[in-house]
């Protein structure tokens, strides 16, 4: 995982402590609350109380001709098609309006076009389709906000169309019946943050007369997986579709969901917003990636209960699938960045490679965004002449922003600011790349930020502390699990856990006292710290209950040594990949980046004295009694001993070569470019 900079939420906690105090609110929620720029008392009571109510959803524009147009469709039996979408959104959306219409007696029909024959939205050889089935209206969710020419061939057809959708409409909007999309421009409904299926959900809410309890009762399991799977922000009437969801899926009945629970082995009493997330949606997303979203589909219609464990079983390989298709990806992918420094220390990730499987490449930038902290786009080469493209960012660099500035160079893009997809022609490729690039360098330094929602003393961390945590769920988009930091600890010692020993326990000390703390995924060997080192720890805070007894857990999420500077860091980052992508320094970068002889022999020793040394160069610096700002002049010796051959890297570890001919350290090219001088 890569280094990230470390910033603590700023706020009033004199005034927050004194709201506290006079409201009677919990004082560790309302401070995560100020964390998260919520500090006044209506907002707060709203939050901590779910006192919002839903809108009327006839304020949402063109709600009334959607109602009105479908309502017929229903009396006069004409047959209805809904036009769904392949991600775990589109899926819950379409079961949810399929269903409904079902309830009511409708001639009902639905279709979820193929994301690696078809790909997204509206497509003329499906509304064909749809015509020779005799289909009189199509009301699409999730899709078709920027299907204009698509709209234009239905009404050539004789059929109708009512459009539901959440995606930013474009200039012009598709010639509909009714286009009900919240972010319409002419569009005065208060609340705009609604995925597709909760659009959805708000159509069926219209078409009941504004009975959302009705609706809830029979749907708020559906709804919500689709609301918590498309990552939209969990506050207003998404916090409060996510809270009657979940509680839905925990009792649920619905043979769907039931099995797909028991299939991910959790306990079916004890689901929040974050098993949703990382249980159920993976396993409807999956469908839509390896295979067909219709398996996903059928299992939340259907009420056989041995179907639907024979469909859950069928979700389940295909998430099995799309692990190692995208496992083998990440691979390849990694390769090519480490084997080519023009491509690994460019500002943004451009990869590319052929027959890589474009329903994961979405989830395989988010992965080598995590370990290089860079803005990343995958592109898959199909042979046809045109590539399909992912991408994902960090703060600072919008995609949406970029793609639209290299929007001659590609075929057809959308997305948003963190989350984007495109496609380019493959002739095009080279030049996508270096244009995003020149895009990146005129911008503002951006890089991977870490947000921490407070500092704590551990000291504190009890079961009163799990309880008012607890008052914030359900987390997710723009309410995430809260994120501490504990500063300035002792570490005691590192243990080797879990079945396969690929976790690890940390005890630390703070003012005499000595606490544990959990790091999943990470391999003891592999720490990269020393008993004895004083570190800060950025962690999440949650219960665990073994055997009935229920305690705090620490889960560490990332480790620093303490008193570093995160802008010393980035700062000598920036200018070692300055140097690795060939730029010209000035004489001043120059000097900074330049080591002397006894600077490289300190680097040296450490090296060789730990045989096997997994220590970054940013603690390699801090060891030998430099700090953080001399991150890049660490890097520089490195590479230098590297290239002549005095040290190997393999898995991350730099080891002393053995019976090594003695070599002019000025002979490394990499101190050449500098200047160096013996």
């Amino acid at each position: 995982m890569s280094r990230k900079y470390w910033r603590i939420s700023s706020f009033d906690k004199e005034r927050v402590a004194e709201l506290a105090y006079e409201y009677g609110y919990d004082e560790l929620a309302v401070f995560l609350l100020a964390a998260r720029g919520i500090t006044e008392p209506e907002d707060i009571d709203e939050f901590l109380n779910y006192e919002t109510d839903f809108s009327d959803p006839y304020l949402v524009k063109d709600m009334d001709k959607a109602v009105d147009r479908i309502v017929v469709a229903i009396e006069n039996g004409e047959k209805i098609a809904v036009y769904g979408d392949y991600d775990a959104d589109g899926v819950t959306a379409t079961a949810l309006l399929y269903l409904y219409l079902e309830s009511q007696g409708a001639d009902v029909t639905y279709y979820i076009p193929s994301r690696m024959e078809e790909g997204y939205g509206l497509h003329n050889d499906a509304i064909d389709t749809l015509a020779k089935q005799g289909v009189n209206l199509i009301i699409t969710v999730d899709n078709g906000i920027n299907s204009c020419s698509e709209a234009a061939y239905i009404k050539s057809k004789g059929i109708d169309l009512v459009i539901t959708d959440h995606h930013q409409p474009g200039s012009t909007l598709p010639d509909a019946v009714a286009v009900v999309n919240p972010h319409r421009a002419d569009d005065r409904s208060p609340f705009k943050e609604l995925a597709g299926v909760g659009v959805a959900f708000k159509l069926v809410a219209a078409i009941e007369d504004g009975d959302y309890d009705s609706v809830l009762a029979d749907f708020a399991d559906i709804v919500a997986i689709g609301t918590i799977a498309d990552i939209v922000p969990l506050k207003g009437e998404n916090r409060l579709l996510a809270v009657r969801g979940i509680e839905e899926i925990n009792n649920s009945s619905r043979p769907g969901i039931v099995a797909i629970k028991n299939n991910a082995g959790a306990n079916i009493r004890d689901f929040n917003a974050m098993n949703v997330a990382f249980t159920i949606a993976p396993r409807i997303n999956a469908a839509g990636r390896i295979e067909e979203a219709t398996t996903a589909l059928k299992l939340l219609l259907t009420e056989d209960e041995e179907e639907a464990a024979t469909l859950a079983d069928k979700l389940d390989a295909f998430n099995v699938k799309r692990q190692e298709t995208e496992a083998a990806i990440v691979e390849e992918a990694i390769n090519r960045i480490e084997n080519d420094d023009s491509l690994k220390y460019s500002k943004v990730l451009v990869v590319d490679g052929e027959n890589w499987h474009s329903g994961v490449i979405g989830i395989v930038a988010s992965k080598l965004v995590d370990k290089y902290g860079k803005p990343v786009m995958v592109i898959a080469r199909e042979g046809n002449g045109e590539a399909k493209g992912s991408c994902r960012s960090i703060e600072g660099f919008s995609l949406f922003d970029a793609l639209t500035d290299a929007k001659d160079l590609l075929v057809r893009f959308g997305g948003h600011t963190l989350a984007a997809g495109f496609t380019v022609r493959e002739d095009m490729i080279e030049s996508f790349r270096q244009h995003i690039n020149e895009y990146a360098d005129k911008l503002d330094k951006f890089y991977p930020v870490l947000n921490l929602d407070c500092r704590i003393n551990p000291a504190k961390i009890d079961l009163n502390f799990i309880e008012s945590l607890c008052t914030l769920e359900p987390f997710g988009a723009e309410n995430p699990q809260p994120m501490f930091g504990i500063y300035n600890v002792i570490l005691k010692s590192v243990k080797a856990i879990g079945a396969k020993l690929n976790h690890t326990r940390i005890t630390f000390e703070k003012k005499g006292q000595q606490y544990n703390g959990v790091y999943f995924g990470m391999i003891a060997d592999d720490f990269p710290f020393d008993a004895g080192d004083v570190i800060d720890l950025a962690v999440t805070i949650d219960k665990n209950e073994y055997k009935g007894e229920v305690k705090p857990s620490i889960y560490v999420k990332a480790v620093r040594n303490s008193g570093v500077s995160d802008e010393d860091y980035f700062a000598s980052e920036l200018l070692y990949n300055k140097i690795k992508s060939g730029k010209t320094l000035n004489e001043t970068e120059r000097i900074k980046a330049c080591p002397d002889r006894n600077f490289s022999a300190q680097v040296f020793r450490f090296v060789k004295n730990m045989k096997k040394c997994n220590r970054t160069p940013e603690q390699i610096a801090i060891k030998i009694g430099c700090g953080s700002e001399m991150t890049c002049k660490v890097k520089v010796v490195l590479d230098a001993f590297c290239e002549l051959g005095l040290l190997d890297y393999k898995n991350g570890c730099y080891i002393p070569a053995e019976n090594a001919a003695k070599v002019s350290l000025g002979e490394a090219a990499i101190l050449k470019k500098l200047g160096y001088t013996q």
